[in-house]
C-alpha cells in the first residue's frame, strides 16, 4: 500500500504536466474545426485522383441514380447522380475547390483592404481616423447580398468575379479589428523606441505593428471564409454566382430544389457539406481565439 501511495504523482506534478501541455490540444472545438477543414482541403487538392468520374461527364442514362444505400444504387455512383446524370461524389469533391478558393481568395483580398485601412486609421488617428470610420461606417451601412447580386448582375457571374465582389464588401472587419490594435499598439514601447532610432513609419508598421496583429488577423480570416462560402452558395442557389457547369455547392443545392419531393439527397449531401465546411471554419476561428487570449476562455 506505500509503495501504491509512493507510486502515485502528487496534484503539483499534474497540475505542471496540465500546464506544460500545449493549450490547442485541450481545445476540442479547434480540433474538431481543424480536422474538419484539413478534410475539405485534402478533398479540394486530391480530387482529381480520388473522383470515380469526371464532374461534368453526362450520362442520361444514369439521371437521378440514388446512393448506394438507397434502393437501387449501386457502387457505380456512390452518392447518385444528378438530373444530368453527372456523378455526384465528383462533383462534391471538385465543389471542394470552388468553396475554399472563394473562401481564402475572399479572405486575402479583404483582409489587404481591411488591414490597410485599420492600421492607417489607428496608426496616424485624426482626420485619417475620421475618414477610415466614415468609409467603415458606409460599408456597414451596405447590404452585403444585394450589393452582391447586383454587381454580378452587371457584370457577369464568375469565379473572379464572386471573388472580387466579396473581397470588396467583407473587408469591414478586419479594419475594425485592425484600428482597435493599433490604437494600443502605437503606445507601446517598443514602437516609441523605433520612432526615437528614427525607423520611418513603413518599417514601423512592417516590423512592429503587423507582427503584433497576425494572430487577430488569422482569426478573422478564418470568420471572413465562413461568411464568404455561405454568400457564395447563396448567390449561386439565386442563379448569380459560380455559373454553370462548375461545380458549386451552392449551385447543386439550386439545381436540385426541383426534385425536393423526390431527390431529397440532392439538397442533403451538397447541404451537409456546406454546413460542415462552414461549422468546421467557424470552430477553428473561435478556438484560435481562445488559445491566444491571455488567460483564455472558461
Amino acid at each position: 500500500m506505500t509503495d501504491i501511495v509512493a507510486s502515485t504523482p502528487p496534484a503539483q506534478d499534474r497540475a505542471a504536466r496540465r500546464m506544460r501541455r500545449p493549450r490547442w490540444m485541450g481545445h476540442a472545438g479547434l480540433i474538431i474545426g481543424l480536422a474538419i477543414l484539413l478534410t475539405c482541403l485534402l478533398m479540394a487538392l486530391f480530387a482529381p485522383l480520388v473522383a470515380p468520374h469526371d464532374p461534368y461527364a453526362q450520362d442520361l442514362l444514369s439521371r437521378f441514380a440514388p446512393p448506394v444505400w438507397h434502393e437501387g444504387g449501386s457502387w457505380n455512383h456512390v452518392l447518385g447522380a444528378d438530373h444530368l446524370g453527372r456523378d455526384y461524389l465528383s462533383r462534391l469533391l471538385y465543389g471542394a475547390q470552388i468553396s475554399l478558393i472563394i473562401g481564402i481568395g475572399t479572405a486575402i483580398v479583404s483582409g489587404i483592404i481591411g488591414t490597410t485601412i485599420g492600421i492607417a486609421a489607428g496608426y496616424f488617428g485624426g482626420k485619417v481616423d475620421s475618414i477610415a470610420m466614415f468609409f467603415i461606417t458606409a460599408r456597414l451601412a451596405m447590404p452585403v447580398i444585394l450589393i452582391a447580386l447586383a454587381v454580378v448582375a452587371l457584370f457577369g457571374s464568375s469565379l473572379t468575379v464572386v471573388m472580387l465582389t466579396l473581397g470588396l464588401l467583407l473587408w469591414d472587419r478586419f479594419a475594425l479589428v485592425t484600428r482597435a490594435s493599433t490604437i494600443q499598439l502605437r503606445s507601446q514601447e517598443f514602437v516609441t523606441a523605433a520612432q526615437i532610432q528614427g525607423a520611418s513609419t513603413l518599417q514601423i508598421v512592417r516590423h512592429e505593428i503587423l507582427p503584433n496583429l497576425l494572430n487577430n488577423l488569422l482569426i478573422v480570416a478564418t470568420l471572413e471564409m465562413a461568411q464568404a462560402i455561405v454568400l457564395e452558395a447563396a448567390l449561386s442557389f439565386l442563379g448569380l454566382g459560380v455559373p454553370a457547369p462548375l461545380p458549386s455547392w451552392g449551385l447543386m443545392i439550386s439545381e436540385g430544389k426541383a426534385s425536393i419531393l423526390f431527390e431529397p439527397w440532392l439538397i442533403t449531401i451538397p447541404g451537409i457539406a456546406l454546413f460542415l465546411l462552414v461549422l468546421g471554419t467557424n470552430l477553428l476561428g473561435d478556438g484560435l481565439r481562445d488559445i491566444t487570449t491571455p488567460q483564455g476562455r472558461n
